[in-house]
């Protein structure tokens, strides 16, 4: 099966590859002399540890309390100690799981559960077990969908639904790659999205399948996030972005709006807040980060473009008012928006491949009046993980 960054770009590219930049969209980096001065001022970076995977590389990444979860190009599933990373000390692997095919797309965290999305078209549920022991251990609890699920759908014919030719399958089950995972602000509810061109939702405390959105997009669904106010972003090789809400007394999602200004493929959502309402930012094949926030009304509007990378976004990470973006031209980008201004304020080179996955932390341990510090953990298709130190000056 050929890997998920050579398809997702587009039907026919490689999200790997550069595509032609837009010039209608106008940037928002430029800022005033103070402010330029302000938000550049001794911002600096430090890479203070490696770890580099055998024969594979790390294709998602999420932090959960002290820990900091890894999932492998290659079916691995890998709890690391964040402290013993931090400060160099032994970051030695606390537990590995191994399942299914492939790479593991998405991970999300909710309490002592890992939900897990495969490349092999399942979603897995894990357990963590002795959750605040010093070695606590990654268990199989279910694979979705689940037997009940699948049985029950299986024998009713209008639970069918065509996905080839001469192919049919229950509606429950994905039946490609499961690119990305969400949970609703409440956490009752998990979100999937495939390259199937399908948007499910999963109740969390039996993990049932409640409803699917089939053909939610013209091609592979690529990212996944959902805002401040409930409200679902799906952003997809078809080169749109598409927002789906469900009412309060209805049963099902529905499709609020489309966003349609990137030129290619969408390989990257993330969520931030500004004083009044949720930012989106998006990051595709056409080396921009669009920002998107909510109007008077209470739509999304394109406010501009984020432009400094070479080659495509393939992630992207909001902390605070900082946003942190990976791309195939081997850097990450930090950044940071004071009223709808942004600057650059820091360029991270390390890698020696594309970055494929980040996830960025507040770092609580070392206060300061004049200093912020975080933690940026960074993966690469250089079979590198990297941990940084960001120093960012307070406004």
């Amino acid at each position: 099966m050929m890997p998920y960054y050579q398809t997702s770009c587009s039907s026919s590219g490689s999200n790997l590859d550069s595509q032609p930049s837009f010039h209608s969209v106008p940037s928002i980096n430029s800022l005033s002399h103070d402010q330029s001065l302000c938000l550049n001022l001794d911002t600096h970076h430090q890479c203070i540890a490696t770890v580099k995977g055998e024969n594979s590389y790390t294709s998602s990444l999420v932090l959960a309390g002290k820990f900091l979860f890894t999932g492998s190009s290659d079916k691995e599933i890998c709890m690391w100690e964040q402290r013993a990373l931090i400060s160099t000390l032994d970051a030695s692997i606390i537990d590995t799981v191994i399942a299914g095919k492939g790479a593991v797309k998405s991970l999300v965290i909710l309490a002592d559960k890992v939900f897990s999305a495969h490349q092999d078209h399942k979603i897995r549920v894990w357990r963590i077990v002795n959750h605040n022991s010093d070695t606590p251990k990654i268990v199989h609890l279910s694979t979705l969908p689940i037997i009940s699920d699948r049985a029950l759908k299986f024998m009713i014919p209008k639970n069918h639904v065509q996905i080839r030719r001469h192919k049919k399958s229950t509606w429950v089950h994905h039946v490609d790659t499961v690119s990305a995972l969400a949970l609703s602000n409440d956490e009752s509810f998990l979100y999937s999205v495939s390259w199937d061109r399908t948007l499910k939702i999963w109740r969390t405390n039996d993990f049932k399948c409640l409803e699917s959105v089939a053909n939610a997009h013209d091609d592979a669904i690529n990212a996944l996030e959902i805002s401040h106010d409930g409200d679902v972003f799906t952003g997809s090789a078809d080169k749109t972005i598409k927002i789906w809400r469900k009412g309060f007394e209805e049963k099902k999602h529905s499709l609020v709006c489309t966003l349609e200004k990137h030129k290619s493929g969408v390989n990257a959502l993330a969520v931030g807040r500004s004083s009044t309402h949720s930012v989106l930012y998006s990051g595709a094949c056409d080396r921009s980060i669009l920002v998107w926030e909510k109007d008077e009304g209470g739509d999304m509007v394109l406010v501009g473009a984020l432009r400094g990378h070479k080659k495509s976004i393939l992630c992207l990470a909001v902390v605070a008012d900082l946003v942190c973006s990976g791309s195939a031209d081997k850097t990450v980008r930090v950044w940071r928006g004071v009223e709808r201004c942004y600057s650059c304020l820091s360029v991270i080179q390390g890698h020696s491949g594309p970055v494929k996955c980040l996830t960025v932390t507040s770092d609580q341990q070392l206060p300061s009046d004049t200093t912020s510090c975080y933690v940026l953990y960074t993966a690469s298709l250089d079979g590198e993980t990297k941990v940084w130190k960001i120093f960012v000056p307070l406004l």
